[in-house]
């Protein structure tokens, strides 16, 4: 199930690719019009292309002349499960530590309570 994770992570991990991504979830697009806002020329987003499609990312076919890009929602999934069990440890892991700073606060609080009554008599 996560055979892929590491070619989906390596894909994600370059902004421009990511930003690719994005732009296709709001439908198919040409190489020259994932390349338009990009200071980058088409042969650079091509090869962007193939790193995404080699990871499963993204499909590719033919309309006519042109070549369009297709969002592939299922590697996404599988790599936001993964993440979901890290993050679960995650969120475990800072409950028990807010637990562990209230206990070690409390007399904290307390003291300080105490001596800031004893310099208002004084």
């Amino acid at each position: 199930m996560y055979d892929n994770l590491d070619a989906v992570f390596g894909a994600l991990s370059d902004p421009t690719r990511r930003a690719i991504l994005a732009r296709l979830t709001e439908g198919d697009l040409t190489v020259a019009e994932l390349a338009a806002p990009f200071k980058v020329t088409q042969p650079a987003i091509s090869r962007h292309l193939k790193v995404l499609e080699g990871a499963g990312l993204i499909s590719r076919r033919r309309r006519a002349t042109a070549r369009l890009s297709h969002l592939e929602a299922k590697p996404l999934g599988e790599a936001t499960e993964w993440l979901a069990r890290y993050r679960q440890y995650w969120e475990e892991s800072y409950r028990r530590l807010d637990s562990l700073l209230s206990v070690l606060q409390g007399p904290a609080q307390a003291t300080s309570g105490r001596n800031e009554a004893r310099r208002t008599r004084q």
